[in-house]
């Protein structure tokens, strides 16, 4: 029966991959995560955590799924020969290969997701120029349904913006037709449609219902927002490895940096910075972040002014590849330090709300956090503090709201 059916998410992340399970009630039966053993390069991890938490479903919940969507990390490109099988490492969304900025240049008539030296195109020229054209290129969501249904035909629409796929007009853009790769790239379908059955091999290795259908996904921050259930006057920031603004707006917004996803018959704009919760990471662990946390008063200012990237370059609010970490000066004390750090990546965060009202979106009465970062409530009343936008903190995980994808075509 409809109201015993149960649907399930899967949400590939930059760190690790997380499953949800939810009933048509959308609530959450069963949840659990594992983190990548290798990284988010590493294929195979993404295929081993994916086992590993399916095998942990109790079998009670399992014979009961009738449909499974799947969100990841938007740009993260793999190489792949026809069959599905990878060639090499795969190529995260945050590998900017500038070598090929004038070629981009060359394919893109307008500024769009996929123009920007943060796209997948450039990613794509890489990996062709390391195996050749008769490769095929799939982004991690793509890859990971394709390998359920062992068929690596289908794309799903919001997964392949990057690359530059116009949502507008349902197709690639008009330069493409030239390129000699095109048929590298796969035949794209809407979020919310079907691409096909579990294969039975996967089927009986994962102990899943036979006539399991696999249902076109999206991204990672995407699934976010829908976990979040906002409504138009919410803006939502996903505080994972990066941060990652999003928006409903009435009509698409158009700038550097700057993607639109159709969810559910509405327009999702946002964009993500290269900066995010990574960088704190690389100073301290969590239960030392949590500790100093409580040292800082969140009213006062540092006087530091810190750009916080993990690396070289960054891509919304403002798109330059060129664009170097500011980390210094280190104060001597750790917690005057994580403060500063906080109101750096608030400062970007708020940078990014003003850019998205300047290409044409209202402000938000209210930010909606979801994401790692948005336990830590120092940071978000330093958030609040920068941005003048109160903030509610969401838990729910973002493997609920792609599974809600899936949930959708049941209805």
């Amino acid at each position: 029966m409809l109201n015993d059916s149960l649907v399930l998410g899967i949400d590939l992340g930059t760190s690790g991959t997380r499953i949800a399970i939810i009933n048509t009630k959308k609530k959450i039966l069963f949840t659990s995560s594992k983190t990548y053993s290798k990284g988010l390069e590493i294929s195979e991890d993404w295929i081993n955590s994916l086992k590993n938490l399916i095998q942990e479903i109790p079998k009670s919940l399992k014979e009961k799924l009738v449909s499974c969507s799947i969100a990841g990390t938007s740009g993260t490109l793999l190489a792949c020969k026809r069959n599905g099988e990878p060639l090499g490492k795969a190529l995260p969304y945050f590998v900017s290969c500038s070598e090929y900025s004038y070629d981009i240049k060359k394919i893109f008539t307008k500024e769009c997701a996929g123009s920007s030296i943060s796209g997948s195109v450039g990613r794509a020229l890489r990996l062709i120029a390391l195996y050749g054209n008769e490769i095929i290129l799939r982004h991690q969501a793509d890859w990971v349904s394709g390998w359920l249904i062992n068929n690596w035909e289908y794309g799903e629409e919001g997964n392949n913006i990057r690359m530059g796929w116009e949502i507008s007009n349902s197709s690639w853009p008009a330069k493409f037709q030239n390129l000699k790769w095109l048929k590298c790239l796969p035949k794209i379908i809407p979020s919310g449609q079907i691409m096909g059955n579990i294969c039975i091999k996967k089927a009986h290795e994962l102990n899943l219902p036979k006539n399991l259908q696999i249902i076109a996904g999206t991204t990672d921050s995407n699934a976010g927002v829908l976990a979040t259930l906002p409504n138009k006057n919410d803006g939502i920031t996903i505080l994972g490895s990066t941060i990652v603004i999003k928006k409903f707006v009435n009509k698409a917004l158009s700038g550097k940096g700057i993607s639109n996803h159709k969810l559910f018959g509405n327009w999702l704009s946002g964009g993500a910075s290269n900066a995010g919760a990574a960088i704190l990471l690389d100073f301290f662990d969590i239960e030392y972040i949590e500790e100093l946390s409580k040292q800082i008063n969140p009213n006062k200012s540092t006087g530091l002014n810190l750009l916080p990237l993990s690396n070289q370059g960054e891509r919304f609010p403002i798109d330059d590849p060129s664009l170097k970490p500011k980390l210094e000066p280190r104060p001597v004390s750790d917690s005057l330090y994580l403060h500063a750090l906080f109101e750096g990546l608030a400062k970007i965060e708020a940078k990014g709300w003003q850019k998205l009202h300047e290409l044409g979106a209202d402000l938000p009465k209210r930010i909606i956090t979801i994401g790692g970062g948005a336990k830590n409530i120092t940071w978000k009343k330093i958030r609040e503090k920068e941005i003048g936008i109160p903030i509610k903190v969401c838990n729910t995980p973002p493997a609920a709201g792609v599974a809600s994808i899936a949930l959708q075509r049941l209805l």
